[in-house]
């Protein structure tokens, strides 16, 4: 089975988006950055998928919306983390 795409938007400087990313590279999963600090159209595409985020970072895993990065620090908690990276 392949591994799900996994996009984290970010903004510079962000200490939650290079937290979220250290875990992610700890787990060896592979992502897509896209730095959303000036706006534009990726900060366009990550309203419309999460309508209701105002912070960065905001990870997806596939389809999947986990949030922040305390909401991926949860699911690494909760022993749920690797399932989903696995797709």
């Amino acid at each position: 089975m392949a591994r799900p795409q996994i996009d984290i938007y970010t903004k510079f400087a962000c200490p939650f988006c290079v937290r979220a990313k250290r875990l992610l590279t700890e787990k060896g999963a592979e992502f897509t950055e896209y730095d959303i600090t000036m706006g534009g159209p990726k900060q366009i595409e990550m309203r419309e998928r999460a309508p209701h985020a105002m912070t960065v970072p905001q990870i997806f895993i596939g389809d999947y919306h986990v949030g922040g990065s305390d909401d991926l620090a949860a699911l690494e908690a909760a022993g749920k983390l690797d399932a989903l990276l696995a797709g």
